[in-house]
């Protein structure tokens, strides 16, 4: 067995083992959250790892079983799949701490079950980032449904079960109704689910019924949230904060504009992505998506629900950047999803410490309190600042990146939507630092004794904040590194 298998494997058998352990030791609290951390620094070491060998031109893979002939369990690695198991392990790595401090802090039930999820959701990840093809990562994706089903419905009251029904009707029922006929269909075509260089339906199949597959794949990836399969989304902040940072950086809605990505890529390709009409209508889509969720996203008072439909319009960013038939976009969709994943978990954080230590969940009760927790909306700014895509943080090149790539393709709709977009986003998160350092003090700022959370769920924010920052300065690189994934077919 090679190094990169022994590395496969691990990236797979940790989180997986700390879901095992979790459950054993769910009655011991200090063992349980010890495990769940040690696991989640190993995975984050393998994973970047990984990312070393790829970055150095070893990209390793593996091909694990095959359950059904002419269908393997395969794993390899490229570019897009490294960055993004690197970047789930390292935010499980600071979500998890966070978690330990939330989740103590509130004496929250079944949290043996809650830190179990976690791990198999985790392994679920790693596994769709390490896919080589697209049924491995079917297999995965839906694994990572009912992985995170249990944390969307934790708190256990009729809110959080509602939203867990519609959690699984609509990301379950697309899956099996659009993206399991789809793997077939492609199996059945091309002899072959695997990811290529420049796509594999290049050159085998024409634009139009490419165009109605790449629809079901679209569509089938509910998780991606593409209007109208986006209600899940606000629904699951019924759950706890570190899972609403969970589902929104490191795992569900990233997992499918990832496999969005990589199909465009690796199983279309540009060719056909540039002569379907399919291809533009869904462009089209994602521009409705992205300037309408912004929209509502401003007319929400909920913190986490403003947040929840940011995400909304966030990720038809990346959906549009695939659907950009130039290099530049799939790139651009590849690193937005690196800048946002950083930018919204630091404001989930944040929000959640701000629910601690005050109690306050809507935008109209922060006015002041900032002047009492000043690290807290200070990590915020910094987020809403790289979500909106101002300087110097990194989500000023992702957008940047994604809008000349969308002029330069002849998309002026798509970028007029990125652009309106960026200042709606605006509109939404700067009031409320606005509101908080500078506002009249609310009830919450004027309460008599500490304003203060717990230790564990300041740091991580201010750990991503700082991150938001680095990506500014690395941005480069990462482009870089990710433009091996618009090649197009020799």
């Amino acid at each position: 067995m090679t190094a990169g298998e022994i590395l496969i494997l691990a990236a797979l058998g940790t989180p997986l083992a700390a879901a095992g352990l979790a459950l054993v030791f769910a009655k011991i609290r200090d063992v349980r959250d010890t495990v769940t951390i040690v696991a989640a620094l190993a995975l984050t070491c393998v994973c970047v790892a990984l990312l070393a060998e790829t970055a150095l031109g070893r990209p390793p893979e593996m091909r694990l079983a095959e359950p059904i002939p002419g269908l393997s369990i395969f794993f390899r690695l490229e570019p897009l799949g490294a960055l993004f198991a690197a970047m789930a392990s390292a935010l499980y790595l600071l979500n998890s701490l966070y978690s330990i401090g939330y989740m103590r802090a509130r004496r929250e039930p079944r949290q043996g079950r809650f830190y179990a999820c976690f791990g198999l959701a985790m392994c679920a990840v790693s596994g769709v980032a390490l896919a080589g093809n697209l049924f491995t990562a079917f297999l995965f994706y839906e694994l990572l449904t009912f992985a995170t089903y249990p944390l969307v419905t934790h708190k256990g009251d009729e809110t959080s079960r509602r939203a867990g029904r519609l959690y699984v009707l609509l990301l379950g029922g697309a899956a099996a109704a659009l993206l399991l006929p789809a793997v077939a269909t492609i199996q059945a075509m091309a002899g072959s689910t695997e990811f290529v260089t420049g796509g594999l339906l290049a050159g085998r199949m024409d634009a139009l019924p490419a165009g109605v597959l790449l629809i079901m794949i679209v569509f089938g990836t509910a998780k991606a949230a593409l209007m109208p399969l986006h209600a899940w989304l606000p629904g699951a902040m019924a759950a706890p904060t570190p899972v609403s940072a969970f589902l929104h950086a490191v795992a569900v809605v990233k997992t499918g504009v990832f496999l969005i990505l990589k199909c465009a890529a690796g199983i279309f390709g540009p060719e056909i992505i540039a002569t379907s009409p399919a291809a533009q209508g869904l462009l089209w889509t994602a521009a409705a998506t992205i300037l309408i969720a912004s929209a509502t996203a401003l007319t929400r008072d909920d913190l986490k629900e403003r947040l929840a439909w940011s995400t909304v319009s966030q990720l038809s960013y990346v959906i549009s950047g695939a659907l950009i038939a130039v290099g530049a976009g799939v790139v651009g969709g590849g690193l937005h999803m690196l800048t946002h994943a950083f930018g919204k978990i630091t404001m989930f954080m944040c929000v959640g410490a701000v629910y601690l230590a005050a109690g306050v969940t809507r935008v109209s009760a922060v006015s002041g309190l900032a002047r009492r927790m000043p690290l807290v909306f200070a990590a915020f700014l910094v987020g809403s600042l790289s979500v909106i895509g101002l300087p110097p943080f990194g989500g000023m090149w992702s957008k940047f990146l994604l809008i000349t790539a969308a002029f330069g393709a002849g998309e002026p709709v798509t970028a007029a939507a990125m652009i309106l977009s960026s200042l709606l986003s605006a509109a939404c998160f700067l009031p409320i630092v606005i509101s908080g350092f500078l506002g009249e003090p609310g009830e919450a700022a004027l309460r008599s004794g500490p304003v203060r959370a717990p230790f564990l769920t300041v740091l991580p924010p201010v750990i991503t904040a700082a991150g938001c920052f680095g990506l500014f300065f690395i941005g480069d690189w990462v482009m870089t590194y990710l433009i091996p994934i618009a090649e197009r077919a020799p």
